[in-house]
């Protein structure tokens, strides 16, 4: 070991160290010395400011900065010469089956739909299913533990779970043994772009499957706290006057979790819109399973184009902001109503 570029490094870690909080200190300290010189009426107005000032500086620095130089970037070419809307135009020019067309199906067909349907569907199953059980928390636990890895391993490892094996050879993969059990040939779940080359449906609902996997835990946690903030005394007043669960279910837990279920969905949603690790580790976005995300990261580090990649950002930017919007509405409703 080189113990002198460990020395070099030690004035850097003093400082990150101990001129980090001094710093944070020093504006804490100075920022409420100077409300305090203020006359008492614009204090409240002041304060406020002072706490949520870094922290607008920091979004503005990262975020809208970066945001609005993409979109500058998408109506330039590499050399940053203007070329207008060309860059959109080169996405779309291959309608129906080439471009940014295959990632768009793919993000609204099978991601946008799919991915949010499935995820609310088994979520909500679950969390009615193990609400007020003994074992509630440890199942819970096992079905939340998905959510601790990050989406490169998950894909790792659902593509030990696809593997695939000639016919006649030992079934490595989970799924295909089960299949080969019950003496049908193995898939190759991945490649297969069953039912045509056009629209394939196997291989992404293969992908939404492992993906749906990883995300139903948080889905479950949120709806169940939603379910168990359902005054008990609803529930059996219903049981009282004769309704079945299935009815206790449909007219009773159902409406009144809705605005939660629609928070939960409207967040799926930019999730599913955003997908990228999942097709990154398990298919690169080969046999037509591209996505948006996907799509933008091939343009920039493998095709090289900067103009490129920034309009897709900006398709992807465009097609999230809407449901931005709408989920701030529902979060607005909720507190309205508590």
């Amino acid at each position: 070991m080189d113990f002198s570029v460990l020395l070099q490094d030690i004035p850097t870690l003093l400082v990150v160290i101990l001129g980090v909080p001094a710093i944070l200190a020093a504006y804490i300290v100075g920022g409420e010395f100077l409300v305090r010189r203020l006359p008492d009426k614009n204090r409240p107005q002041v304060r406020p400011w002072i706490w949520v000032g870094p922290a607008l500086i920091l979004v503005a620095g990262f975020l809208l900065l970066p945001a609005l130089g993409t979109i500058v970037q998408s109506f330039e070419n590499n050399a940053g010469s203007w070329v207008g809307f060309n860059n959109y135009a080169s996405q779309f020019s291959d309608f129906p089956s080439g471009g940014a067309w295959v990632a768009i199906r793919n993000n609204v067909i099978f991601w946008l739909i799919f991915y949010t349907v499935f995820t609310l569907v088994f979520g909500l199953i679950l969390a009615v299913l193990f609400d007020r059980v003994r074992y509630e928390s440890i199942v819970k636990s096992l079905i939340f533990m998905p959510m601790a890895i990050s989406s490169v391993a998950l894909g790792i490892i659902w593509i030990f779970m696809f593997q695939y094996s000639t016919p006649g050879e030992p079934q490595v993969g989970t799924l295909n043994a089960i299949i080969t059990f019950f003496h049908h040939d193995p898939v190759v779940w991945l490649q297969d772009q069953w039912p045509s080359d056009k629209f394939n449906v196997l291989n992404n609902l293969a992908l939404i499957g492992a993906a749906t996997w990883g995300i139903t835990g948080f889905a479950m946690v949120i709806l169940s706290a939603a379910l168990k903030g359902i005054p008990g005394e609803l529930l059996e007043a219903a049981r009282v006057d004769g309704a079945g669960e299935i009815t206790v279910f449909r007219r009773v837990i159902f409406p009144l979790m809705m605005p939660t279920i629609v928070v939960v969905g409207t967040t799926l949603v930019i999730f599913a819109l955003k997908a990228f690790d999942v097709v990154y580790v398990m298919t690169g976005g080969n046999y037509n399973t591209d996505v948006l995300a996907f799509r933008m990261y091939e343009q920039l580090y493998t095709a090289g184009n900067n103009g490129h990649a920034s309009a897709v950002a900006v398709i992807l930017l465009v097609a999230v902001i809407p449901v931005l919007i709408f989920n701030l509405r529902q979060f607005r409703a909720v507190e309205a109503r508590r």
